[in-house]
């Protein structure tokens, strides 16, 4: 299983951008995807989840409410959309993936995939 985070950049607080993760190896409709993100000089954290089954979601309360996850079968991606950004924001955005596995999702060990990230900047 390949995954392939894009979509991230540069924006001003307040602003809107849209991150991707596109997987390959597997039938996508079995993954479960989470998006995780990390700080310069702290621990990843997790951000958002869907589960495969029936695309329930998952978000941190830091994020919810201005991030949305959604997921694409035909297309096999996953995206982050992701609104009201705040400098707090900055991070490097993973892509992770689970096959067949719906608890859980908010645990980095439950992934068994990840992408390379993107980065993600939010200027004030």
């Amino acid at each position: 299983v390949q995954l392939q985070a894009s979509g991230g950049g540069l924006v001003q607080a307040g602003g809107s951008l849209r991150l991707s993760c596109a997987a390959s190896g597997r039938p996508f409709s079995r993954f479960s995807v989470g998006w995780f993100r990390q700080a310069p000089g702290k621990e990843r954290e997790f951000v958002a989840a869907i589960s495969w089954r029936d695309s329930s979601t998952y978000y941190s309360d830091s994020v919810k409410g201005r991030f949305t996850i959604s997921r694409d079968n035909a297309k096999s991606t996953v995206y982050l959309q992701m609104s009201g950004l705040k400098p707090e924001d900055t991070a490097v955005y993973y892509c992770a993936a689970e096959i067949g596995g719906i608890h859980y999702l908010t645990y980095q060990r439950t992934y068994d995939y990840w992408g390379q990230g993107t980065q993600v900047t939010v200027s004030s």
